[in-house]
């Protein structure tokens, strides 16, 4: 008899970022939502923010599905972070190509989630990246490099499932299927 597998991945990012949005484009069922009104700074850039996780699933035509968590953007709910990537097969990381400097975010979320990633394999989308120029994807890629990762980052849209679907693709196809475990 046929097992469906089930897979979890996580997305994180800056507030404003298109995790909550990429989560809504890809899943197949309401996505579950933990918002509360925005304060402080993030007012500035949305009404309400993440304040646990989102969550999504994704069914594939094979009958596997994937389950799509989302991160709090902000540092105050970092506690959700280490729960959240439990058993989870990699990271898609989103960041803002119009943030005032994409380049230091990246620095910022590949340390806080650094001993994840390197077990696991991570995929970087870059969203309004009409605004932040294609300069943006080439330094990012510079900068993963540097930090000794793959430079498998894209620009995106999060609105657009085909779009998501892409960079999940990447990040599936990044993930080494003998890491942590010993070769016979």
């Amino acid at each position: 008899m046929f097992m469906a597998t089930t897979y979890k991945l996580v997305f994180a990012g800056p507030v404003g970022a298109g995790k909550t949005t990429a989560i809504q484009s890809l899943s197949d069922i309401e996505v579950v939502r933990t918002e509360a009104s925005a304060t402080d700074d993030v007012k500035q850039l949305k009404q309400t923010t993440t304040v646990a996780m989102d969550y999504g699933l994704m069914k594939l035509a094979s009958g596997d599905q994937v389950r799509l968590y989302g991160t709090p953007g902000q540092k105050r709910f970092d506690f959700m972070w280490d729960i959240l990537t439990e058993n989870a097969l990699g990271l898609v990381l989103m960041l803002r190509g119009n943030a005032p400097d994409p380049v230091a975010d990246l620095r910022t979320y590949v340390k806080e989630f650094r001993e994840f990633i390197d077990r696991t394999s991570l995929v970087v989308g870059i969203t309004h990246s009409d605004q932040g120029g294609w300069e943006t994807r080439r330094l990012v890629a510079a900068e993963l490099e540097a930090l000794g990762l793959p430079p498998s980052v894209m620009d995106t849209d999060a609105r657009e499932r085909s779009h998501m679907a892409q960079l999940v693709k990447a990040l599936i196809y990044g993930i080494d299927p003998f890491n942590g475990t010993e070769a016979h």
